[in-house]
């Protein structure tokens, strides 16, 4: 390990995050490799994910569409949000419009039923039909 710190660094920026990437490859790489050969026999039992090639990292252009992916489902979740307001708002007046009817729905049925007693022609007689 000390000949790959004693190695030049290149003189680029880039080079050095490619170097960077490289490294962290192997070394994660390495550490697998032993942790692989000290589970002995779990190994044949589970399998283990296999590590991506070098670089092992995602280009600028997957994580800027990952980026806007993301910002576009948050997007969309706000949009939803407003319509489900604007439906709770639209039921909440629907509630307000029914509340009126539902009284005058049970005033009309009392009425109903104190009329009924008077227009009813067989009221008291044997051949009343029973109510349901």
């Amino acid at each position: 390990m000390a000949g790959e710190q004693e190695r030049p660094e290149p003189q680029t920026a880039t080079g050095m995050v490619a170097r960077s990437i490289d490294e962290f490859v192997h070394q994660l790489r390495g550490f697998s490799d032993r942790a692989r050969s000290l589970a002995g026999s779990a190994t044949s039992r589970l399998p283990l994910p296999a590590l991506p090639s070098p670089p092992g990292a995602m280009s600028a252009a997957q994580v800027s569409a990952i980026a806007q992916t993301v910002k576009a489902q948050r997007e969309s979740i706000s949009a939803i949000r407003a319509q489900l307001d604007a439906f709770d708002q639209q039921l909440g007046v629907f509630e307000r419009i029914l509340e009126p009817i539902v009284e005058w729905s049970a005033t009309w049925a009392q009425l109903e039923k104190a009329v009924g007693d008077f227009v009813r022609p067989n009221n008291g007689e044997a051949g009343k039909k029973p109510d349901a």
